[in-house]
């Protein structure tokens, strides 16, 4: 029976109304799906922060096929992983999330690099998501370098090897093993031809832990791969794969660096009382401007690795960066020595700059100071 024309004008408005809403529905889908894709890395050396403090990076370098991480407030997860390398050579990345500094990009407002000696405790924390079907090691690096460099690689790699799978093995040969932090370790020893590689394996996986950084520290200064008066420039946690790797991912990090060592001269504990000056200079056009700033010694000690903090006015944002590592962009900004000027003798003095943007009225930072002594203006 055919329905009546009310009835039929009646039923075409009940299925335009539902295809309204079904269009709807799937415009807002789509919009949740872009949202969540901003969370996306697929670029090989991509990067983000995370609450504030923390970077990670994709940091596919043996490959080139593709490799995307999705990012989360507390880690991320490897969502594609195409291509393979052989085992018995380097992987092909290692996505990762870290404090301190890699390749001069430097974490918000870490205080690495920090000299061995001024560092008191390095609490961490870590969980890691594992997945069969792949070739890989969980892997928590630790790098250690004679100066305080946050650019290129390292003298020394620590390796904290929390679960392999498939025929990988560590850089160099079996040493030993030591009881480090509590726990059993196999230690591998050997150079990749950059660099020199320490490293620890569980007997078996580790899902999550919490440990002191520095027990595995004060284990390559015992072995002679690091000193006292080195420095700790980053702590990463992540995965090397070499065969596949999707699903992988950190769940968690936390890391922090506790100064109050013994020994005088670290970054930010300079032996003697800091007295500093400085001086800010800049050109300014229509929307942009370049700042020169000269930091003076006035005092009467060296400063051995230099952090100045200052607090970049409203509307202002810093695009590039020299002769120092910067933490941020906008806001708080801390500006850290880089590996040819981290020191600043009595009565010396050090430069470094940036060129940025702003809106609005212009204006120059209220203050500064170093490794946490005000300054004078010049």
């Amino acid at each position: 029976m055919q329905p009546s024309r009310p009835q039929a004008r009646r039923t075409r408005a009940l299925c335009g109304a539902l295809l309204t809403t079904l269009v709807a529905l799937a415009a807002l889908l789509s919009g949740a799906t872009a949202s969540q894709a901003d969370t996306t890395i697929c670029e090989a050396f991509g990067t983000t922060t995370i609450q504030g403090r923390y970077v990670v990076q994709n940091n596919r370098w043996g490959t080139s096929a593709t490799q995307c991480i999705s990012v989360t407030d507390s880690g991320f997860r490897v969502t594609q992983a195409d291509g393979s390398v052989p085992t018995n050579g380097a992987p092909k990345s290692y996505p990762s999330v870290y404090n301190g500094c890699h390749y001069t990009n430097c974490s918000p407002g870490t205080n690495l690099p920090a000299r061995l000696s001024s560092i008191s405790s390095a609490p961490t924390g870590i969980s890691y998501s594992y997945v069969s079907g792949a070739a890989y090691d969980a892997a928590y690096d630790i790098w250690l370098d004679p100066t305080p460099r946050t650019d290129g690689v390292n003298r020394t790699e620590i390796m904290i090897w929390f679960n392999r799978v498939g025929s990988v093995q560590p850089v160099g040969s079996p040493v030993g093993s030591a009881s480090v932090a509590g726990r059993q370790w196999q230690v591998w020893s050997g150079n990749n031809g950059s660099n020199d590689v320490l490293s620890f394996v569980a007997p078996s996986a580790i899902d999550s832990w919490n440990f002191d950084v520095m027990d595995f520290v004060r284990q390559a200064v015992s072995r002679g791969l690091a000193q006292d008066n080195w420095y700790l420039t980053s702590i990463q946690a992540g995965f090397e794969p070499w065969q596949n790797g999707a699903g992988l991912a950190v769940n968690s990090f936390s890391s922090s660096v506790n100064l109050g060592g013994s020994t005088p001269g670290g970054p930010g504990t300079p032996s003697g009382p800091v007295a500093c000056k400085v001086t800010y200079g800049t050109n300014v056009w229509q929307d942009g401007f370049t700042a020169d700033i000269t930091v003076a010694n006035t005092g009467s000690s060296p400063v051995d690795g230099w952090k100045v903090a200052f607090t970049l006015p409203s509307g202002q944002r810093i695009t590039n960066a020299w002769n120092a590592t910067v933490s941020s962009s906008t806001g708080s900004v801390t500006a850290a020595n880089v590996a040819h000027n981290a020191s600043i003798t009595p009565g010396g003095q050090v430069s470094f700059g940036f060129q940025g943007t702003y809106s609005g009225s212009f204006a120059k930072p209220a203050g500064f100071s170093l490794n946490g002594t005000s300054c004078a203006a010049a």
